[in-house]
């Protein structure tokens, strides 16, 4: 048997071999969770573009969950913004009826969307939207697909996934909650809330909207960290400025057992 080598020249061994093992590690850094700039869409908000690592992803499917009003079009509105300039093309598939209604022409316009260079479809129910969807994704003409939250049986989202892959686009849901199907196949949830209210004008008759303050919170991102939060302001499509002082006022949750989901403080 061979002898066991001293104390210290194990001590020595080891010390080596984890300088070895710690050369070739890279810590983790902020940089790492930075996506390439060719590979994201960047909605121009941007504590919001930082949070997701520099923008939405683009080859993936991305949810913005939250209430109505709660700023959620006006970043989908953003991002079609982005996709319609330098001679890009957006696509806005909506369904008038339906409960999600549809987007605004001269908000999205104030949002900075060249409305020449966006394809608007107007759907009468899941199937049309989903047909819809595929149509335009088929296409690959277009960087950014905006629809309303539907519910699709998983073999559904499976086809628009592959087909947001291959168009290299930025495919958007718009909803309350996203079903347990579009959870698993989204790369991006984003949850929005209104965090508080922005108001011209004393108050009463004469008090004007001139926006809100939003609250994004990244529910999920398979391409860098999830978790972050992010704060922006959304303002209203009236262009100019306000006649009176911009004040804002937060909202707060509603007591349990009422039917409203906030308030205004007053």
């Amino acid at each position: 048997m061979s002898a066991v080598p001293p104390f210290a020249v194990r001590r020595a061994a080891f010390a080596g071999l984890r300088a070895a093992l710690g050369a070739e590690q890279r810590s983790a850094s902020p940089q790492a969770f930075t996506l390439a700039e060719k590979s994201v869409v960047r909605s121009g908000l941007g504590t919001l573009d930082a949070a997701l690592g520099g923008g939405f992803p683009r080859g993936a499917v991305a949810t913005l969950e939250g209430a109505a009003g709660s700023g959620r079009s006006a970043v989908a509105a953003r991002l079609l913004a982005t996709a319609t300039a330098n001679g890009g093309l957006g696509a806005l598939i909506e369904t008038p009826a339906g409960s999600e209604g549809a987007f605004y022409p001269p908000a999205l316009a104030a949002a900075g969307v060249d409305l020449g260079r966006l394809l608007i479809v107007h759907a009468n129910g899941v199937s049309d939207v989903a047909r819809a969807a595929d149509i335009v994704l088929r296409s690959a003409a277009f960087g950014v697909v905006v629809i309303p939250m539907i519910g699709l049986q998983a073999t559904a989202w499976t086809r628009l996934v592959s087909l947001t892959h291959r168009a290299n686009a930025v495919f958007v849901v718009l909803g309350e909650s996203a079903s347990n199907e579009l959870r698993y196949f989204a790369s991006l949830r984003v949850h929005v809330r209104a965090a508080s209210v922005r108001v011209a004008g004393s108050g009463g008759l004469f008090c004007t909207l001139a926006g809100i303050g939003s609250e994004a919170t990244v529910l999920k991102h398979k391409r860098a960290a999830p978790g972050k939060a992010a704060c922006f302001v959304c303002t209203t499509f009236e262009t100019g400025a306000p006649l009176a002082a911009v004040r804002e006022r937060p909202c707060l949750p509603a007591v349990h057992g009422s039917g409203n989901r906030a308030r205004i403080a007053r």
